[in-house]
């Protein structure tokens, strides 16, 4: 029997890794809440995929970037599946802004989506993984934020957002250890090509890549796995990269 039987999980950010993710939580044996903002479809197609299997899923509206929508989630979260074990904050803003045209909007909504809503939901999600007594954290910050330097220009709010990612899950691991609140995160690398790539760009990418291949989302949820099962590993970043960060 798997850990996770009898388990629930949130994920935010449902759409492609992230319902690969909540996927793979729920054929464990978890009940699993996917928090969705503007992408309704995605995320009912992946809870009707996960009811059949025989666990309960729930789909839930919320606008990240609000602090009290972050406490809402997973408040309703929890009432629906009558637990909280895990939660995986994948939900992020990925967009290319010369740093010259960068808006005070756009810099907070990145963080605040990226980064601040990682804090609001643990935050709020710890009495209940208290309550479970083997909770979970999952972060998700990125393979240059983890290589430790920039790489890319117009990235500025999210790299500097998921540089505090990494910093988040090492004091949130520090915070939570005495209550078996494990808490890491995961840096991907080249896992799935965004809609729009071209061939020459996927070509591109993999000659950057050691490994030279783009990675997929099984990649990814090995990874969620390997966290979520893990009893001695916590503060750590995972980088899921194919190399990336040592060239």
């Amino acid at each position: 029997m798997s850990i996770l039987t009898g388990r629930a999980a949130l994920v935010t950010g449902g759409k492609r890794i992230g319902a690969a993710v909540a996927m793979a939580l729920a054929e464990q044996g978890c009940d699993v809440a996917l928090c969705y903002r503007s992408s309704r479809d995605e995320a009912e197609t992946t809870a009707h995929a996960i009811r059949a299997l025989d666990q309960r899923a729930v789909t839930i509206r919320a606008d990240l970037a609000q602090p009290d929508d972050c406490r809402r989630l997973v408040a309703e979260s929890s009432a629906a599946l009558g637990r909280l074990d895990v939660l995986f904050h994948l939900a992020s803003i990925y967009e290319h802004v010369p740093y010259a045209d960068l808006t005070d909007a756009e810099w907070e909504r990145v963080l605040a989506v990226d980064l601040r809503a990682g804090h609001l939901c643990a935050q709020a999600a710890v009495p209940h993984l208290r309550a479970g007594g083997r909770g979970r954290i999952v972060l998700f910050a990125d393979w240059v934020a983890a290589s430790g330097r920039p790489r890319y220009t117009g990235y500025v709010p999210y790299y500097v957002a998921k540089a505090g990612v990494i910093a988040l899950a090492q004091a949130l691991a520090l915070e939570f250890a005495p209550d078996r609140i494990l808490v890491n995160a995961i840096a991907p690398g080249p896992i799935r090509p965004p809609d729009g790539t071209s061939a020459e760009e996927k070509q591109a990418v993999e000659r950057a890549t050691p490994l030279g291949h783009w990675g997929g989302e099984g990649e990814i949820v090995k990874a969620a796995l390997f966290l979520v099962e893990t009893d001695f590993v916590t503060g750590e970043t995972l980088r899921v990269d194919g190399g990336r960060h040592v060239r």
